[in-house]
């Protein structure tokens, strides 16, 4: 699916995820508030709020009233492996394919990786 044709909060969650794993938001770390994050992002507060309110359901992030969002300890991992497992599901079956109906072989696809 084009990332464009997402919601908005699940294109949000992907960032966030992604940051998340990449260590930009640290495990231990406070996230951004909704306001300063849907600034930063041009977004609507509400859909920042849906977007963490999805990660505190996850158990990935908590909430400490007053203070602010924490990534929870293992939480990189965590999405790691959902990742991980929602790629080999539902994005490389379409890579695959293409790959083959390519006519590409392991080694042409290793080539290309340093450019």
């Amino acid at each position: 699916m084009p990332s464009q044709a997402r919601p908005v909060y699940l294109r949000l969650r992907e960032q966030i995820a992604a940051a998340i794993m990449d260590g930009a938001y640290p495990e231990g770390e406070m996230l951004p508030s909704v306001r300063a994050l849907a600034a930063e992002q041009s977004a609507n507060p509400l859909t920042v709020a849906k977007a963490y309110q999805q990660f505190q359901d996850d158990g990935l992030i908590e909430v400490q009233r007053g203070v602010g969002m924490y990534v929870v300890p293992g939480a990189a991992a965590r999405l790691r492996q959902q990742e991980r497992q929602l790629f080999l599901k539902e994005e490389w079956p379409h890579i695959r394919a293409r790959i083959a109906r390519l006519g590409l072989v392991p080694d042409d696809l290793l080539a290309d990786a340093g450019s």
